[in-house]
């Protein structure tokens, strides 16, 4: 069983936000090896948080060492290597995989240059920073193209077009 929490704090309209987290979390874990985190009797938690590009930064300055927003930080809770272990006797059946902060300027910045929606990026987002609590990554040529695709199924399930096509 999953619980999607949300803060949305600074942009509008923020009860819409908590649908849209909801919605790209499920969609990531439905596309993953751990889709059982669904139905599972275990509660797993994750937390998006929507944010200034001023706390990314500072949370971007200060866990990464780079001093800069970015539009996404995702913190796992649960190493990669532990993920299959996560079930009911798990913490008293209570998990927090995780969270992800997403910057408001950066996003809307990043989607007016894609020629996408602020909602769509934004689902993309936290698509992406689900699969980075999952073990994801992409450090190497491969490891991209594996998350890649796996965003694109999530993405493609949401109806979402795929964020990584070339445009001619």
């Amino acid at each position: 069983m999953l619980q999607v929490e949300t803060d949305a704090e600074g942009w509008p309209e923020s009860e819409r936000w908590q649908a849209i987290a909801d919605k790209a979390v499920r969609a990531a874990i439905a596309h993953s090896p751990d889709a059982r985190f669904l139905t599972e009797p275990v509660l797993v938690e994750v937390s998006v948080k929507f944010t200034s590009d001023e706390e990314v930064h500072t949370l971007n300055r200060d866990y990464r060492q780079k001093d800069k927003p970015t539009n996404v930080l995702s913190f796992p809770m649960v190493q990669e290597d532990l993920l299959d272990a996560i079930d009911q006797n798990s913490d008293d059946g209570e998990v927090l995989l995780g969270d992800i902060v997403l910057a408001h300027g950066v996003c809307v910045r990043e989607a007016a240059e894609k020629g996408v929606s602020v909602e769509a990026h934004a689902t993309h987002l936290v698509v992406h920073g689900t699969f980075h609590l999952l073990g994801y990554d992409h450090m190497t040529d491969a490891d991209a193209e594996e998350m890649e695709q796996a965003e694109r199924d999530a993405l493609a399930s949401l109806g979402i077009e795929d964020p990584y096509a070339i445009e001619d």
